[in-house]
């Protein structure tokens, strides 16, 4: 189909402003459109984009064993500990997108912060995180589909379709094409398919957890435990490493609310509602984890014993090994149906920031050209969304062919790239706006004094991941050369983006050289 190229070049004039020229973006006449579809999403839209790409029921059955086994019973305590920098780093976006509402976000503001080098790496730990997310989504929708099948015709061997290799790539290959068919066709078919899962997901969250609390009124279960609010204290955890992997994979559920601000181009209010709607995905969120941290805590306990959230044999996944016993079996299949939904609909919405951040690159010339182009239809990033696909799709493929560890390493290897680019957008908040630090308490504390605390707490968890990795034993156990290979697929994808960032430096010097993307360029931005 047809695509519109609005990429901008230098000394172009849109809305009277001169490209690489003007004010600092704050005024609304600062402001330039890449060609995205104004006022798609609403606030409560906005919201739910970002409360689906995090993919709550997903990421709790997929984690809430896992943290349970590595803190115990201050698995809550554990939950809130790793809201805290996400919160932090949420005002740092918050106000970054006052200032300058670009739908590159991290990558657009680390350029404007501290140069085109930093700012390229910024965006490539984006991209890269949301192509091993993407892939992971759509190995777990892959999954569930499968078991939900089984469960609903009684047959056993349906289910176990999912482990032949080549039924399972072609059914993930599927639904990645389905995702990336109606992210392509814009924020309207978007929104109104998350509205619909999203509902579903918290609402049978919200059934479960209710039910859990049921059974743990009435003593159904030998390893339930009586609630404490000794499990909110972070210090009890035995040991600092211990409190570091359950905070690691805390920080895990918490990623992807950022969703929300990549959409800030084609959100009514452009400038205010996307950082308000990630503040309240965060508080939906970290409600959800903590209710239902609870009542699994206190229905089943966190031991490795029987239904216990710790047991090695069902901490990969909490929630297939309680939807019967918590819910029974007709009311268990719909625990199934939540996971199936949350993981297909942050497959779908999960396609939009690394679209929008790509798009945001070629339009600063600091990638190709040809993924600056816009349908005129859709008003979507429409090569950057298929192209997003391909890899995913690629990535998914090569993976599971070669080995299932390799797989399980890449996975393990996000929480790396997590931390390096939240953290590099937390301090480009404090860099960004050091000139206005001492004009009011606010502007001290929202744009300086928590950005950095955030950064600085995100950037110890990296160095700590970063040192973790290297011993074999983290992760699937596999080595290369004696080093663990988490560490060499984190390290080395974190290379391979400094390899390609050096190649594009060649095809586009003068973004390197820092005469497109400036503190003082106008927002390439759709106006309110």
């Amino acid at each position: 189909m047809t695509q519109l190229d609005v990429r901008p070049r230098v000394g172009d004039t849109v809305n009277g402003v001169a490209g690489g020229e003007g004010g600092d973006g704050d005024g609304a006449g600062d402001v330039r459109g890449k060609g995205l579809g104004k006022g798609s999403v609403g606030l409560v839209g906005s919201a739910v984009i970002g409360i689906s790409t995090v993919a709550p029921v997903y990421c709790l059955t997929s984690t809430l064993g896992s943290t349970a086994g590595e803190v115990g019973v201050q698995m809550p305590a554990v939950f809130l500990a790793g809201f805290l920098p996400m919160l932090l780093v949420a005002f740092a976006y918050r106000e970054l997108n006052k200032a300058v509402p670009d739908c590159g976000t991290s990558f657009t503001w680390t350029v404007k912060a501290f140069g085109p080098r930093i700012g390229w790496m910024c965006g490539w730990g984006l991209v890269i995180a949301t192509i091993i997310v993407l892939s992971n989504l759509a190995g777990v929708a892959t999954s569930y589909f499968w078991l939900l099948a089984g469960e609903v015709t009684g047959n056993p061997s349906i289910a176990a379709l999912d482990d032949n290799k080549l039924v399972h790539i072609a059914t993930c290959l599927t639904l990645i094409a389905s995702a990336t068919a109606i992210s392509y066709r814009g924020m309207t078919a978007t929104k109104g398919v998350q509205y619909t899962l999203v509902g579903l997901q918290l609402a049978v969250l919200g059934l479960f957890v209710a039910m859990a609390f049921q059974k743990a009124s009435a003593g159904t279960f030998d390893t339930g435990l009586d609630f404490s609010w000794q499990w909110m204290n972070p210090f009890a955890v035995e040991s600092m490493g211990a409190f570091t992997a359950g905070l690691s994979l805390s920080i895990f559920m918490y990623w992807g609310w950022d969703a929300c601000l990549a959409t800030n181009e084609e959100t009514t209010g452009s400038a205010k509602a996307p950082g308000r709607a990630s503040l309240i995905a965060m508080v939906v969120l970290v409600g959800s984890y903590l209710a239902t941290g609870i009542a699994a805590q206190m229905a089943v306990g966190s031991g490795t014993l029987g239904l216990g959230l710790g047991n090695p044999e069902t901490s990969g996944n909490v929630f297939a090994a309680l939807a019967g016993p918590v819910m029974g079996p007709l009311l268990g299949i719909l625990l199934f149906v939540a996971v199936l939904a949350s993981a297909t609909a942050s497959l779908q919405t999960t396609f939009i920031p690394v679209a929008r951040t790509v798009l945001a690159m070629s339009t600063y010339e600091a990638l190709p050209a040809s993924y600056a182009k816009v349908h005129p239809r859709f008003k979507t990033p429409g090569r950057a969304t298929v192209m997003a696909g391909v890899a995913t799709g690629a990535f998914y493929t090569v993976m599971t062919l070669v080995s299932e560890n390799v797989l399980t390493d890449t996975i393990f290897a996000l929480g790396l790239m997590i931390c390096f680019y939240y953290s590099l957008t937390a301090f480009a908040c404090a860099w960004y706006f050091r000139g206005e630090l001492r004009r009011s308490a606010r502007d001290l504390f929202f744009k300086g004094v928590f950005p950095v605390l955030g950064g600085l707490l995100l950037a110890a968890v990296f160095l700590k991941t970063l040192i973790d990795m290297w011993n074999p034993s983290y992760g699937s156990g596999s080595t290369v050369l004696g080093v663990g290979s988490v560490f060499v697929i984190g390290v080395g994808l974190l290379t391979l983006g400094l390899v390609i960032m050096l190649i594009t430096q060649r095809r586009s010097p003068a973004f390197f050289r820092g005469e497109i993307l400036t503190k003082s360029t106008p927002a390439l931005v759709v106006e309110d």
